[in-house]
Order: C-alpha cells, then structure tokens, then sequence
C-alpha cells in the first residue's frame, strides 16, 4: 500500500496578485455572484486561461487537431456558455460573467427560486434544491440549457422574509397616530381660514358702529 495520494490545486493565483484594479474587479465578481471564497473565482479563471491557451495553439497551427477543436466547441455549447454556431475565435472573447451566469447558484437566482445569491447558495448547500428530482447540493455545479427546466425545490420551502408580530404592531400603531396627527392638522387648517373669513365681516360691522 502506497502513500495516499496528494491532491494538487485545481487553480493559479493571478501573476498580478497585489495589482489593485484586478482585486477591485475580483471582489466586484464575488460580490455580484454570492462566491464563497477567492478561490471559487480563480478556478473559473483558470479553467479559460487553459482553454483560450488550447484554442490560441489550435489557431496558431502548432497543434492543429480538428477532434480537439471540436470537443472544446461542443462542450462549452453543451453547458450554454457558448451558442451552438460559435467558433474558436469566439471562445477567446469568454470572460468568466458567461462561466459564472451557468452555475447552479446563479441560475437558482435567476429562476426566481432564491431571493439573493446568498440566499441561493445557502438553499443549495441545505439540500433544497434538485435537478430533475434529483438533489444538488453544489452550488458552482454547471448547468446545462437541457437541465435548467427542470430545477426546482427537492422539498417544501417559504423563502419569503418573516415580519416579527411586535414589528408589526409598532408600525400600525405608528401609522395610526401619524393619520391622528394629520387629521388634526387639518382641522386646525380648517379652523384658521375660517377665522381669516370672518375677520372682514367683523372689521365692516366695527366700522358700522
């Protein structure tokens, strides 16, 4: 029996890792996408760096392979991240937006299903969400156009926000006197101009007298 094996990371650190604009554009991204972690996004990063490499020697003609072009074009047509008449030099032009938009997490989003990216994973993570009544618990698994009608909930879930009974009651009785409150400044409005009406009348009678 051997040593166990060692697993090797699945990504690289960006070559610029302290450039301040990237970390501003990295952050941005795992923002918008619920991401966990930075290493969830330089996966995706490094999964195109890898392929525009294999595309960039396929169009260079150093490693012309017409089989190889052909699994890279209908692979990432098979997930939606590119459409079905693309070519490799459109596979250049990826960014990982059109890798990211195919995660489970992101399409639970977009479907309605969650109620933020954060909300989406944790429903994954928590086992509520399934792909054909089968469950997923991955939220960075990649979803095929094939695959996206049929997600929905693997059981019964209310994703919609709670409101607290006391909160509740506060705000009404707080409703409640700003009404009493305006009413009576309306009164209030009613009883001046009926003054500033009368005023003429009793200066006309004063100068009868």
């Amino acid at each position: 029996m051997g040593a166990p094996r060692r697993n090797r990371r699945k990504y690289q650190k960006p070559k610029d890792i302290w450039n301040l604009q990237r970390i501003h554009e990295d952050n941005t991204l795992k923002e918008e996408y619920g991401l966990k972690n930075m290493k969830e996004l330089w996966k995706v990063q490094s999964k195109i760096s890898g392929i525009r490499g294999t595309v960039r020697e396929l169009l260079s003609g150093r490693a012309a392979n017409p089989l190889v072009e052909t699994n890279i074009l209908s692979n990432l047509s098979r997930y939606g991240i590119i459409s079905s008449t693309s070519t490799l030099d459109n596979v250049l032009d990826l960014n990982a937006n059109a890798f990211l938009e195919r995660r489970l997490q992101s399409v639970v989003f977009r479907k309605g299903l969650a109620r933020s990216m954060r909300q989406a994973r944790q429903l994954i993570v928590h086992g509520f969400i399934s792909i054909n009544g089968r469950k997923v618990d991955k939220p960075g698994y990649t979803v095929s156009p094939s695959e996206e009608n049929y997600i929905g909930y693997y059981k019964p879930i209310d994703i919609a926000p709670k409101v607290n009974a006391g909160a509740s009651e506060h705000q009404a009785a707080e409703a409640q006197q700003a009404q009493a409150e305006q009413h009576e400044t309306s009164e209030q409005a009613n009883g001046n101009a009926e003054q500033v009406e009368q005023a003429p009348d009793a200066a006309q009678d004063s100068a009868n007298a």
